[in-house]
């Protein structure tokens, strides 16, 4: 079968896709974006979390015949070029990326944190990122980086 979705404001496809591979497959192996993490396969870890048409979804659980026609942004969708997104940025400074597996899903959901809530408090930064596992950070450093794009947004 043949997908053909935007990521990333690009055009892509990708041909003799079985319709059970997962969206999160056609990302990584056949179009070659690495930033969204395989780790659980069952949508509990949150690492290969990717916006679809504008909601925040686990890629490991949409299939490929779901994906065709839809836009997607991934991780690496949220930089300009080779200029990280503020939120990137925090997340390097406060050092919340330790091993990095669970970073770009973490990143990505911060994302849609920021965009509903410019201000969030802690508690509702936590419920947040609720869906994305961590097994490096302790989460402490997750937070204060969450802190620092939510102030560095809000100065921009």
């Amino acid at each position: 079968m043949l997908v053909e979705l935007t990521v990333n404001g690009r055009p892509r496809s990708a041909e003799n896709v079985w319709p059970g591979e997962s969206l999160l497959y056609v990302l990584r192996e056949r179009l070659g974006l690495r930033g969204s993490k395989n780790a659980c396969e069952q949508g509990e870890c949150g690492s290969c979390s990717v916006y679809m048409d504008g909601s925040l979804v686990c890629a490991c659980l949409v299939s490929a015949g779901q994906a065709h026609g839809t836009q997607v942004v991934t991780v690496e969708g949220l930089s300009d070029g080779d200029h990280l997104h503020p939120i990137q940025q925090a997340f390097v400074l406060e050092g919340a990326v330790q091993c990095g597996f669970c970073t770009p899903g973490l990143i990505v959901a911060t994302h849609q944190l920021l965009a509903a809530n410019p201000g969030p408090s802690d508690n509702e930064i936590r419920e947040a990122l609720a869906g994305n596992l961590c097994r490096c950070t302790g989460y402490e450093k997750i937070i204060d980086a969450v802190r620092l794009a939510a102030l560095e947004m809000a100065v921009s």
